[in-house]
């Protein structure tokens, strides 16, 4: 059955505890989404403040999935250049789907009502995200049309001795 999405739903206590168990849920299944195994929703908590914070001041849109159960399935933030020589892009973060949800295709439908959310943002002609090395992101990335248009190698440190590149993505819009 097919996610429902909607871009900047009215944040309340149900969605904002379901991104937290999400952002949880994904994290503690290994997903390269901020955290590093274990994490609890306390410590995530803090982020997504931030999150809404940014949404509240126009500079973050929220794009959010919920399957036929109305639960939190995944979610994307799409996020304005506030530099007036880069406003013709946005950053796209925290892109997730729950693990009960993937090998199902829902990670493409994310990255597609993503595109299609940016699109109508006046003057946005470029989706750029960066993920993190030792997963394969960039390959499921370049397979929805993103480019890697960049690397540094060893940027993110998961853990001492565990140093993972941070590959920089790019989505035409045009």
């Amino acid at each position: 059955m097919p996610l429902t999405f909607t871009l900047d739903p009215a944040v309340d206590p149900d969605l904002r505890d379901g991104i937290l168990d999400l952002w949880a849920d994904v994290s503690n299944a290994g997903g390269a989404v901020g955290f590093v195994a274990p994490v609890d929703r306390e410590t995530i908590r803090p982020e997504l403040v931030k999150h809404f914070v940014a949404m509240a001041e126009g500079r973050v849109r929220l794009l959010v999935a919920h399957d036929e159960d109305g639960r939190v399935a995944a979610t994307a933030f799409l996020t304005f250049n506030t530099h007036r020589l880069m406003t013709h892009w946005v950053w796209l973060y925290t892109v997730m789907v729950h693990p009960r949800h993937q090998g199902r295709g829902y990670g493409r439908d994310l990255l597609a009502a993503a595109a299609d959310a940016a699109r109508t943002f006046e003057g946005t002609e470029a989706i750029r995200l960066t993920c993190r090395g030792g997963h394969g992101l960039e390959r499921f990335y370049g397979s929805c049309g993103y480019k890697e248009v960049g690397r540094i190698p060893g940027a993110i440190r998961v853990a001492p001795g565990d140093d993972r590149d941070d590959i920089i993505m790019l989505l035409p819009l045009t």
